[in-house]
């Protein structure tokens, strides 16, 4: 008997209330407000739905709603009409959490959130604790029988180890682990998640994912930008802090980590933290070979001329901060034991790239010639996270022509091709997520604490470190140490065109 195809049943929030601290701030505008008129148009928000902003900027709730849905649509405004509000106030101010409490109510009310609600940090990190501290005061940390209250927290989740912890103790002093929703937004990228499904969905890949067959992987974060105008920020941070601890590491975990029972977030972020508890600590002594920074100097062409890095308003003339970070990790278990991990990431890079590449082992013996081998690469399978999403198959074919010459072929998926489905941008995913509950592509406290942990050495032997930082040239792929990083072993980087 035949059966008719079931039909994939579509996610959708349930009634509540979605209260954006730091209302005012660019995140909110750039990416948090464009998210949910994104979730609205698609029919992801039920009517049940209300929008608060919270910022010291003084606001009437008729400016906020203005500022909200005034570049947006929003259905025409209809969904929201009526559910939008604003509270103005410090953020260390009881009065702010109590105005807040009563809107709060209000809306239950009018618009029949059901008493749910989602609290998200896009405020600046020191901003944390007394947010967190102003909402448990109030009580509007607690979670009912009924009803759901949820934060989220963006990062930097802490400075390092010990900071994180601090940090961990302020929340889970407010809210149970279960109600905390850690964010990064590459994990909310199509692209990342399919990392997922071309490892577990696919029985052809899974064999040759070890040790047997892969020589090395490269994971690289590339970005043409300098620091903008987040020089300040920045001067704070550093690649290492800003890019390695978070979405380096997630990418590689979800790369490496072993298969999970399930993609329930318990049993996902299981295997992520067993697979950032196997990476190897580096040594004191180990981190100059191990690790490389590199910090931009002037460069591009004479129509085109970058600034360098302590040029950039808001940065010390004087800076070390890192704006290039590279590593060398070893993976301590079975399947990965001997294999090198290289990771990079870079401001002032000649090309805008995150990819994932595999690069296989060499055939063990070659019965062909050595001159008929001149153009033939390692087999390599790259995982195109941005831009041109997709994933090449990198192998030898045979040349036409009367001789048998073998060169590099290419076999290539790309995403806008092949489907002709939309892809939500990150935020819009993750807010869903949140709303609903999933906590699959949140990061766990434990997880933190384990990354923080392969980052902390290499962080405080770099501060100690008092010699010249290595610089290179903007629109150049960094430092030469990078390049001798990886090619103690007769590795190179992949470097775009």
């Amino acid at each position: 008997m035949d059966h008719a195809p079931q039909l994939i049943q579509e996610r959708s929030a349930p009634p509540a209330t979605l209260v954006i601290f730091g209302a005012s701030g660019d995140l909110t505008r750039r990416k948090l407000l464009p998210a949910v008129d994104n979730l609205a148009r698609h029919g992801r928000l039920p009517d049940q739905f209300a929008l608060v902003g919270v910022a010291r900027t003084p606001m009437s709730d008729e400016q906020f709603a203005e500022s909200a849905l005034g570049g947006k649509s929003l259905l025409d405004k209809r969904q929201l009409a009526g559910g939008v509000r604003y509270v103005a106030g410090g953020y260390d101010d009881p009065e702010t959490y109590k105005r807040l409490a009563e809107t709060l109510d209000e809306l239950d009310a009018v618009r029949g959130t059901s008493g749910n609600r989602l609290f998200y940090l896009s405020t600046p990190a020191g901003a944390f604790e007394p947010v967190i501290n102003g909402l448990a005061g109030a009580g509007l940390n607690q979670a009912t029988e009924t009803s759901f209250a949820r934060l989220v927290i963006e990062k930097p989740y802490g400075r390092d180890l010990a900071t994180a912890r601090e940090l961990d103790g302020v929340v889970h002093g407010a809210f149970e682990e279960h109600q905390v929703f850690r964010i990064d937004h590459y994990l909310g990228k199509d692209t990342v998640q399919n990392v997922l499904a071309l490892r577990f969905a696919n029985s052809i890949f899974q064999p040759i994912w070890d040790r047997s067959w892969i020589d090395h992987v490269q994971i690289t974060v590339a970005e043409t930008l300098g620091v903008g105008t987040r020089g300040g920020f920045y001067e704070g941070a550093g690649a290492m802090r800003d890019i390695v601890q978070n979405h380096v590491l997630q990418v590689l975990a979800l790369a490496l980590m072993e298969p999970p029972v399930s993609f329930e977030g318990e049993n996902l972020r299981n295997e992520k933290v067993k697979l950032l508890q196997a990476i190897r600590l580096p040594t004191d002594r180990d981190v100059s070979e191990a690790a490389v920074r590199g910090q931009y100097t002037r460069g591009g062409t004479r129509e085109e001329l970058m600034a360098g890095y302590r040029e950039e308003v808001g940065v010390d003339p004087l800076s070390r901060t890192e704006t290039y970070a590279a590593m060398r990790l070893n993976v301590d278990n079975w399947r990965w034991a001997g294999v090198p991990f290289y990771v990079r990431t870079g401001k002032r890079l000649p090309a805008r790239l995150t990819e994932v590449a595999l690069q296989f082992q060499r055939p063990p013996h070659l019965p062909i010639p050595a001159d008929q081998l001149t153009e033939l690469d390692a087999d390599a399978l790259i995982l195109r996270i941005q831009p041109n999403e997709g994933i090449s198959l990198r192998f030898g074919a045979k040349v036409p022509g009367h001789s048998f010459r073998v060169r590099t072929a290419s076999m290539n998926f790309s995403y806008d091709q092949t489907f002709v489905e939309e892809s939500p941008e990150a935020y819009e995913r993750l807010l869903l997520d949140a709303l609903i509950g999933d906590a699959s592509l949140f990061i766990r406290s434990d997880e933190v604490q384990q990354s923080w942990r392969i980052v902390d050495p290499i962080i405080e032997h770099w501060e100690r470190d008092r010699s010249p930082i290595p610089s290179y040239e903007a629109a150049s792929w960094g430092p030469t140490d990078a390049d001798r990083l990886i090619g103690r072993n007769g590795r190179k980087w992949r470097n775009a065109s």
